[in-house]
């Protein structure tokens, strides 16, 4: 996983990698934005299919994509979510609605189980919405296991924990058949909202009063 960013004569570039497959967004002359998937090894990504075992049973479960023509139809629907989800991504860098960091910020309860609320000012939190903000995270989501990769000083229960707290929040959703999950809008808002509000604002407004 990575990301690059590349300034060339004819665009700028930004690339996030996961795996075999890459987002990328490409800003042309000024007045063109492009996104694109793309990948090298479309078995990276796992839809829901008919699998057929060498006993000669079927069954329809999540499965790996088949390299192949027949392949191209469901690829492309995979391809363009990616696409969508970061667009919704890059479109939430402006959004100022400062009630929806108050919200995330309580405690929530679910099935006599409390989640704390989240701070912005903790870097413990901070650097936990960091990584799941990552752009690369847009392409197929993310898992346990994704999240030990950039936040290694956590234990795999308490990574469970992480995801459970994120989602009673509403911030990620759980993807249908998997174990990997997506932010919501609420949690890319969220997120991109509260890490600008204390980098660009409340931050130096501190800074300012202790001159």
């Amino acid at each position: 996983m990575g990301n690059r960013f590349n300034t060339r004569i004819e665009d700028t570039r930004i690339k996030h990698i996961t795996g075999t497959a890459s987002v990328k967004w490409y800003y042309k002359f000024d007045v063109v934005l492009r996104i694109e998937t793309t990948t090298y090894d479309v078995s990276f990504f796992e839809h829901y299919r008919k699998v057929e075992h060498r006993d000669g049973t079927r069954e329809t479960k999540v499965a790996h994509v088949k390299k192949g023509i027949y392949s191209l139809v469901p690829l492309k629907d995979i391809l363009s979510r990616a696409n969508h989800r970061y667009l919704e991504f890059i479109s939430t860098l402006e959004d100022y609605r400062v009630g929806r960091v108050n919200k995330i910020s309580k405690n929530v309860t679910e099935k006599n189980h409390t989640y704390k609320g989240f701070n912005f000012f903790s870097d413990e939190d901070r650097q936990i919405f960091l990584t799941i903000a990552c752009g690369e995270f847009n392409i197929r989501g993310f898992q346990n296991k994704n999240l030990r990769m950039k936040l290694k000083e956590k234990t795999t229960s308490q990574i469970c924990r992480i995801i459970k707290q994120l989602r009673v929040h509403g911030l990620t959703r759980k993807i249908t058949r998997s174990y990997k999950y997506h932010l919501t809008i609420l949690g890319r808002n969220v997120i991109a909202l509260g890490l600008k509000l204390k980098g660009l604002v409340i931050i130096p407004q501190l800074a300012v009063q202790h001159e």
